[in-house]
Protein backbone atom coordinates (compact mmCIF):
# COMPACT_ATOMS: atom_id res chain seq x y z
CA UNK A 1 0.00 0.00 0.00
CA UNK A 2 1.84 3.61 -1.28
CA UNK A 3 1.57 5.60 1.98
CA UNK A 4 2.53 9.19 2.67
CA UNK A 5 3.71 10.25 5.68
CA UNK A 6 2.25 14.38 6.82
CA UNK A 7 2.54 13.73 10.25
CA UNK A 8 5.02 16.76 10.50
CA UNK A 9 2.33 19.12 9.47
CA UNK A 10 -0.39 20.48 11.98
CA UNK A 11 -2.69 21.51 8.83
CA UNK A 12 -3.41 19.61 5.39
CA UNK A 13 -3.27 21.09 2.73
CA UNK A 14 -4.95 20.81 -0.99
CA UNK A 15 -1.82 21.26 -2.73
CA UNK A 16 -0.59 18.44 0.32
CA UNK A 17 -3.14 16.14 -1.20
CA UNK A 18 -3.01 16.75 -4.59
CA UNK A 19 0.75 15.74 -4.80
CA UNK A 20 -0.13 12.87 -2.84
CA UNK A 21 -2.33 11.71 -5.07
CA UNK A 22 -0.14 12.63 -8.31
CA UNK A 23 2.15 10.43 -6.97
CA UNK A 24 -0.16 7.54 -6.64
CA UNK A 25 -0.56 7.72 -2.88
CA UNK A 26 -3.75 6.26 -1.18
CA UNK A 27 -3.22 6.65 2.47
CA UNK A 28 -2.48 9.77 4.29
CA UNK A 29 -0.40 8.98 7.58
CA UNK A 30 -1.85 12.81 9.52
CA UNK A 31 -0.54 13.22 13.00
CA UNK A 32 -3.32 13.42 15.86
CA UNK A 33 -5.48 16.56 15.48
CA UNK A 34 -4.13 17.39 12.45
CA UNK A 35 -7.10 19.60 10.33
CA UNK A 36 -7.56 19.74 6.90
CA UNK A 37 -8.46 22.96 4.59
CA UNK A 38 -12.21 22.76 3.21
CA UNK A 39 -10.19 22.18 -0.04
CA UNK A 40 -8.01 19.51 1.04
CA UNK A 41 -10.97 17.98 2.39
CA UNK A 42 -12.94 18.13 -0.90
CA UNK A 43 -9.63 16.71 -2.78
CA UNK A 44 -9.44 13.96 -0.23
CA UNK A 45 -12.74 12.70 -0.96
CA UNK A 46 -12.48 13.37 -4.91
CA UNK A 47 -9.50 10.99 -5.21
CA UNK A 48 -10.24 8.73 -2.47
CA UNK A 49 -7.93 8.77 -0.11
CA UNK A 50 -7.72 7.58 3.49
CA UNK A 51 -6.37 8.86 6.60
CA UNK A 52 -4.97 7.50 9.10
CA UNK A 53 -2.98 8.51 12.94
CA UNK A 54 0.21 8.32 13.53
CA UNK A 55 -0.05 5.19 15.68
CA UNK A 56 -2.45 3.92 12.82
CA UNK A 57 -5.94 3.85 14.26
CA UNK A 58 -8.60 6.59 13.29
CA UNK A 59 -7.70 10.18 14.69
CA UNK A 60 -10.41 12.83 14.86
CA UNK A 61 -9.84 14.33 10.96
CA UNK A 62 -9.32 11.46 9.52
CA UNK A 63 -13.06 9.98 11.00
CA UNK A 64 -14.11 13.47 10.07
CA UNK A 65 -12.87 12.45 6.36
CA UNK A 66 -13.55 9.06 6.15
CA UNK A 67 -15.96 6.62 3.95
CA UNK A 68 -17.79 6.27 7.11
CA UNK A 69 -18.90 9.77 7.31
CA UNK A 70 -19.32 10.54 3.64
CA UNK A 71 -22.90 9.61 3.28
CA UNK A 72 -24.04 11.05 6.32
CA UNK A 73 -22.43 15.01 5.35
CA UNK A 74 -23.91 13.91 2.22
CA UNK A 75 -27.21 14.10 3.55
CA UNK A 76 -27.27 16.69 6.04
CA UNK A 77 -25.88 18.67 2.68
CA UNK A 78 -28.48 17.59 1.12
CA UNK A 79 -31.36 18.33 3.85
CA UNK A 80 -29.24 21.84 4.52
CA UNK A 81 -30.80 22.96 0.66
CA UNK A 82 -34.39 21.55 1.49
CA UNK A 83 -34.69 23.45 4.54
CA UNK A 84 -33.41 26.91 2.70
CA UNK A 85 -35.61 25.65 -0.67
CA UNK A 86 -38.58 25.60 1.90
CA UNK A 87 -37.91 28.57 3.56
CA UNK A 88 -37.37 27.31 6.76
CA UNK A 89 -34.16 29.20 7.63
CA UNK A 90 -32.99 32.19 5.96
CA UNK A 91 -29.22 33.91 5.92
CA UNK A 92 -26.93 31.80 8.12
CA UNK A 93 -29.64 30.18 10.27
CA UNK A 94 -30.44 27.12 11.12
CA UNK A 95 -28.34 24.00 11.97
CA UNK A 96 -28.26 20.37 11.62
CA UNK A 97 -26.18 17.51 13.08
CA UNK A 98 -25.81 13.55 13.11
CA UNK A 99 -24.21 11.49 16.12
CA UNK A 100 -21.94 9.53 14.08
CA UNK A 101 -20.56 7.65 17.21
CA UNK A 102 -21.26 7.39 20.77
CA UNK A 103 -18.26 9.98 21.19
CA UNK A 104 -18.24 12.59 17.95
CA UNK A 105 -21.18 14.19 16.32
CA UNK A 106 -21.51 15.38 12.29
CA UNK A 107 -22.39 19.38 12.44
CA UNK A 108 -23.00 22.43 10.13
CA UNK A 109 -20.50 25.37 11.02
CA UNK A 110 -21.46 28.66 11.86
CA UNK A 111 -21.87 31.39 9.82
CA UNK A 112 -23.03 29.40 6.24
CA UNK A 113 -26.09 29.25 4.34
CA UNK A 114 -27.59 25.87 4.46
CA UNK A 115 -28.41 26.34 0.43
CA UNK A 116 -24.32 26.29 0.41
CA UNK A 117 -23.05 23.53 2.48
CA UNK A 118 -20.79 20.71 1.08
CA UNK A 119 -19.58 18.16 2.90
CA UNK A 120 -16.68 19.38 3.15
CA UNK A 121 -18.09 22.50 5.42
CA UNK A 122 -18.83 19.82 8.38
CA UNK A 123 -17.32 19.38 11.66
CA UNK A 124 -16.82 16.94 13.90
CA UNK A 125 -17.44 17.58 18.22
CA UNK A 126 -17.60 15.50 20.92
CA UNK A 127 -20.26 15.60 23.58
CA UNK A 128 -19.33 18.26 25.77
CA UNK A 129 -19.42 20.54 22.49
CA UNK A 130 -15.41 20.69 21.59
CA UNK A 131 -14.66 21.11 18.02
CA UNK A 132 -12.49 17.31 16.97
CA UNK A 133 -12.03 18.43 13.54
CA UNK A 134 -12.83 20.29 10.65
CA UNK A 135 -11.53 24.10 9.11
CA UNK A 136 -14.37 25.87 9.96
CA UNK A 137 -15.59 26.54 13.72
CA UNK A 138 -18.82 24.53 14.85
CA UNK A 139 -22.34 25.96 15.23
CA UNK A 140 -22.74 28.47 17.88
CA UNK A 141 -25.72 26.06 18.69
CA UNK A 142 -24.05 22.60 18.54
CA UNK A 143 -25.28 22.56 22.60
CA UNK A 144 -28.85 22.33 22.23
CA UNK A 145 -28.19 18.95 19.75
CA UNK A 146 -25.84 17.63 22.60
CA UNK A 147 -28.19 17.86 25.09
CA UNK A 148 -30.88 15.58 23.27
CA UNK A 149 -28.23 13.42 22.69
CA UNK A 150 -27.38 12.90 26.13
CA UNK A 151 -31.26 12.74 26.77
CA UNK A 152 -32.43 10.40 24.38
CA UNK A 153 -30.15 7.22 23.40
CA UNK A 154 -32.32 7.09 20.26
CA UNK A 155 -31.85 10.37 18.90
CA UNK A 156 -29.67 10.26 15.92
CA UNK A 157 -30.01 13.01 14.49
CA UNK A 158 -31.14 16.89 15.41
CA UNK A 159 -32.43 19.51 12.98
CA UNK A 160 -32.95 23.36 14.48
CA UNK A 161 -34.75 25.21 11.73
CA UNK A 162 -37.31 28.46 11.55
CA UNK A 163 -40.21 27.78 9.72
CA UNK A 164 -42.58 30.71 9.45
CA UNK A 165 -46.38 28.78 10.48
CA UNK A 166 -44.65 26.83 13.43
CA UNK A 167 -42.37 30.15 14.11
CA UNK A 168 -45.90 31.85 14.45
CA UNK A 169 -46.74 29.65 17.23
CA UNK A 170 -43.82 29.82 19.03
CA UNK A 171 -43.74 33.68 19.31
CA UNK A 172 -47.24 33.65 20.68
CA UNK A 173 -47.21 31.59 23.31
CA UNK A 174 -49.29 28.70 21.78
CA UNK A 175 -49.32 25.11 20.26
CA UNK A 176 -51.30 23.68 17.82
CA UNK A 177 -54.32 21.18 19.00
CA UNK A 178 -54.63 17.64 18.43
CA UNK A 179 -56.19 15.23 16.51
CA UNK A 180 -56.95 17.04 13.38
CA UNK A 181 -55.09 15.46 10.23
CA UNK A 182 -54.08 11.61 11.21
CA UNK A 183 -50.11 12.04 9.87
CA UNK A 184 -49.55 14.51 12.01
CA UNK A 185 -50.97 12.45 15.02
CA UNK A 186 -48.62 9.51 13.69
CA UNK A 187 -45.17 11.65 13.06
CA UNK A 188 -45.87 14.42 15.58
CA UNK A 189 -48.74 14.71 17.88
CA UNK A 190 -48.07 17.12 21.05
CA UNK A 191 -45.64 19.53 20.61
CA UNK A 192 -44.26 21.18 23.42
CA UNK A 193 -43.47 24.70 23.88
CA UNK A 194 -40.27 25.81 25.65
CA UNK A 195 -39.23 29.32 27.20
CA UNK A 196 -37.11 31.39 25.67
CA UNK A 197 -33.36 31.97 26.66
CA UNK A 198 -30.55 33.19 24.73
CA UNK A 199 -29.66 31.21 21.43
CA UNK A 200 -25.76 29.67 22.19
CA UNK A 201 -26.16 29.15 26.18
CA UNK A 202 -26.09 26.44 27.48
CA UNK A 203 -29.58 27.37 29.42
CA UNK A 204 -30.96 27.98 26.24
CA UNK A 205 -30.08 24.27 25.62
CA UNK A 206 -31.36 22.77 28.90
CA UNK A 207 -34.82 24.73 28.08
CA UNK A 208 -35.61 21.42 25.98
CA UNK A 209 -34.70 18.76 28.72
CA UNK A 210 -38.61 18.04 30.51
CA UNK A 211 -39.60 17.36 26.93
CA UNK A 212 -37.05 15.59 24.45
CA UNK A 213 -38.04 12.79 25.98
CA UNK A 214 -41.61 12.50 24.89
CA UNK A 215 -41.50 14.58 22.41
CA UNK A 216 -39.50 14.13 18.78
CA UNK A 217 -40.52 18.05 18.12
CA UNK A 218 -40.05 21.58 20.45
CA UNK A 219 -41.12 24.36 19.57
CA UNK A 220 -38.68 27.44 20.78
CA UNK A 221 -39.93 30.06 22.27
CA UNK A 222 -39.64 33.07 20.25
CA UNK A 223 -37.18 31.53 18.16
CA UNK A 224 -38.19 28.28 16.13
CA UNK A 225 -38.34 24.53 16.19
CA UNK A 226 -36.16 21.58 17.42
CA UNK A 227 -36.76 18.34 15.81
CA UNK A 228 -34.44 14.63 16.63
CA UNK A 229 -34.96 11.42 14.95
CA UNK A 230 -33.32 8.26 13.89
CA UNK A 231 -31.83 10.16 10.59
CA UNK A 232 -31.46 13.52 9.42
CA UNK A 233 -33.70 13.29 6.29
CA UNK A 234 -36.23 12.09 8.88
CA UNK A 235 -35.93 14.51 11.26
CA UNK A 236 -36.43 17.18 8.46
CA UNK A 237 -39.73 15.09 7.64
CA UNK A 238 -40.95 16.22 11.23
CA UNK A 239 -39.70 19.88 10.73
CA UNK A 240 -41.58 19.66 7.29
CA UNK A 241 -44.83 17.84 8.86
CA UNK A 242 -45.56 20.28 12.36
CA UNK A 243 -45.00 23.62 9.71
CA UNK A 244 -47.50 21.98 6.95
CA UNK A 245 -49.98 21.48 9.83
CA UNK A 246 -49.36 24.78 11.49
CA UNK A 247 -49.98 26.60 7.72
CA UNK A 248 -53.48 24.21 7.39
CA UNK A 249 -54.66 25.29 10.56
CA UNK A 250 -54.26 28.81 9.49
CA UNK A 251 -56.00 28.11 6.48
CA UNK A 252 -58.91 26.61 8.18
CA UNK A 253 -59.40 29.38 10.38
CA UNK A 254 -60.05 31.80 7.60
CA UNK A 255 -63.05 29.28 6.41
CA UNK A 256 -65.09 30.53 9.71
CA UNK A 257 -65.92 27.09 10.46
CA UNK A 258 -64.93 24.96 13.42
CA UNK A 259 -62.78 22.41 13.09
CA UNK A 260 -63.64 18.76 13.11
CA UNK A 261 -61.33 16.38 15.42
CA UNK A 262 -61.01 12.92 15.27
CA UNK A 263 -63.08 10.76 17.10
CA UNK A 264 -61.70 9.56 20.34
CA UNK A 265 -61.36 5.91 19.46
CA UNK A 266 -60.07 6.69 16.04
CA UNK A 267 -57.16 8.81 17.79
CA UNK A 268 -57.01 6.20 20.04
CA UNK A 269 -55.80 3.61 16.76
CA UNK A 270 -53.49 6.75 15.70
CA UNK A 271 -51.77 6.48 18.98
CA UNK A 272 -51.39 2.58 18.87
CA UNK A 273 -49.71 3.35 15.00
CA UNK A 274 -47.35 5.49 16.37
CA UNK A 275 -46.29 3.07 19.15
CA UNK A 276 -45.83 0.19 16.57
CA UNK A 277 -43.01 2.94 15.01
CA UNK A 278 -41.69 3.45 17.74
CA UNK A 279 -42.11 7.30 18.12
CA UNK A 280 -42.19 9.71 21.44
CA UNK A 281 -45.71 10.56 22.38
CA UNK A 282 -46.23 12.30 25.82
CA UNK A 283 -49.86 10.53 25.59
CA UNK A 284 -48.20 6.80 25.44
CA UNK A 285 -46.37 7.67 28.89
CA UNK A 286 -49.36 8.04 30.96
CA UNK A 287 -49.97 11.64 30.75
CA UNK A 288 -53.17 12.84 32.54
CA UNK A 289 -54.33 14.82 29.39
CA UNK A 290 -57.33 13.47 26.82
CA UNK A 291 -56.31 12.15 24.25
CA UNK A 292 -57.43 15.08 22.16
CA UNK A 293 -56.32 18.87 22.40
CA UNK A 294 -59.44 20.58 22.26
CA UNK A 295 -58.89 24.29 21.42
CA UNK A 296 -59.88 27.46 23.49
CA UNK A 297 -63.43 28.14 21.90
CA UNK A 298 -65.11 27.01 18.96
CA UNK A 299 -63.00 27.38 15.82
CA UNK A 300 -59.94 28.43 17.43
CA UNK A 301 -56.36 26.96 16.27
CA UNK A 302 -54.22 27.56 19.88
CA UNK A 303 -54.00 25.76 22.72
CA UNK A 304 -52.01 26.91 25.91
CA UNK A 305 -49.01 24.68 26.71
CA UNK A 306 -49.86 21.85 29.26
CA UNK A 307 -46.18 22.75 30.94
CA UNK A 308 -42.99 25.25 30.92
CA UNK A 309 -42.63 28.74 31.54
CA UNK A 310 -44.06 29.91 28.29
CA UNK A 311 -47.08 28.16 29.76
CA UNK A 312 -46.74 30.67 32.81
CA UNK A 313 -46.32 33.69 30.31
CA UNK A 314 -49.32 32.58 28.57
CA UNK A 315 -51.36 32.57 31.80
CA UNK A 316 -50.80 35.78 32.60
CA UNK A 317 -51.36 37.38 29.35
CA UNK A 318 -54.67 36.07 29.59
CA UNK A 319 -55.59 36.82 32.79
CA UNK A 320 -54.86 40.78 31.77
CA UNK A 321 -57.14 40.13 28.82
CA UNK A 322 -59.71 39.17 31.14
CA UNK A 323 -58.92 42.01 33.63
CA UNK A 324 -58.80 44.53 30.58
CA UNK A 325 -62.56 43.35 28.85
CA UNK A 326 -63.92 43.33 32.28
CA UNK A 327 -62.86 47.13 33.47
CA UNK A 328 -64.62 48.14 29.56
CA UNK A 329 -67.37 46.34 30.08
CA UNK A 330 -67.63 47.76 33.67
CA UNK A 331 -67.25 51.33 31.84
CA UNK A 332 -69.73 50.86 29.64
CA UNK A 333 -72.34 50.03 32.28
CA UNK A 334 -71.23 52.64 34.07
CA UNK A 335 -71.95 55.20 30.75
CA UNK A 336 -75.51 53.56 30.08
CA UNK A 337 -76.11 54.34 33.70
CA UNK A 338 -75.40 58.03 33.48
CA UNK A 339 -77.22 58.18 30.69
Amino acid sequence: MSRRDLSRHRIITAQDVEDAARAGVVELLLQPGAMLTPEAAEAVARHGLRLCGREGGDGWEALLNSAEAQPFKEEICAVGRKLWQRMYVDGNGGNISYRLRDDAVLCTPTLCSKADLTPADLCLVDLDGKQLAGGRARTSEILLHLEIYKAVPEARAVVHCHPPHATAYAITGRVPPTCIIPEYEVFIGKVALSPYETPGTKKFAETVLPFVKTHNTVLLANHGIVCWADTVTHAEWYAEVVDTYCWTLMLAQQLGAPLSHIPADKAGDLLAIKQKLGLPDARLEGDSCPVCDMPERPGAITTIPSSGVASGRSSAVTDELIAAVTEAVLRELEKKRRG
